[in-house]
């Protein structure tokens, strides 16, 4: 028995309105999960479904495999950028707020990570590609804090 992820992330803009989807299965349950925000990344989004669908295990009695289409997350993991931008304190990297978070959970739940195709019918990463979108385009969107007060720090609003 393992516990199988599927994620995605949208952004209408770079950066834009954006939102994640991902779906947690477990023998034969399975469980939704999406939220959109106002401004953020696509990258920023696809990390996110990540790390929000592995803070909804609450075991680590089962291996956990990750299937998505973003090759920014699963290559910063499956080749060690992460580790190494963690060692140097994410000098000029993006997302480090994401990232940290992550690796919190990484340590704990160790994943697996497999790259699927976007947009090539694979069903679940279609799935979260319409969770995703679905709730990058609610109204009221959730306000990504981190990423704008990076975006205003950089333009020198601060």
């Amino acid at each position: 028995m393992q516990i199988d992820i599927y994620t995605d992330g949208s952004s209408k803009g770079n950066p834009g309105p954006g939102g994640y989807g991902a779906i947690l299965k477990f023998k034969d349950k399975e469980k939704e999960l999406s939220e959109g925000f106002r401004k953020t990344t696509n990258n920023r989004m696809e990390l996110l479904a990540v790390i929000v669908a592995l803070e909804a295990v609450k075991s680590t009695d089962f291996p956990i495999t990750i299937y998505s289409d973003s090759k920014y997350v699963i290559d910063a993991i499956e080749k060690g950028w992460v580790f190494n931008w963690n060692s140097k304190g994410f000098q000029g990297k993006k997302n480090k707020d994401l990232w940290k978070r992550y690796l919190s959970l990484h340590q704990r739940l160790k994943p697996k990570f497999v790259w699927v195709k976007g947009h090539a019918g694979h069903y679940y990463n279609e799935r979260c590609d319409k969770l995703a979108v679905k709730a990058a385009e609610q109204e009221n969107l959730k306000v990504d804090d981190w990423f704008e007060k990076e975006i205003n720090l950089n333009q020198g609003l601060f």
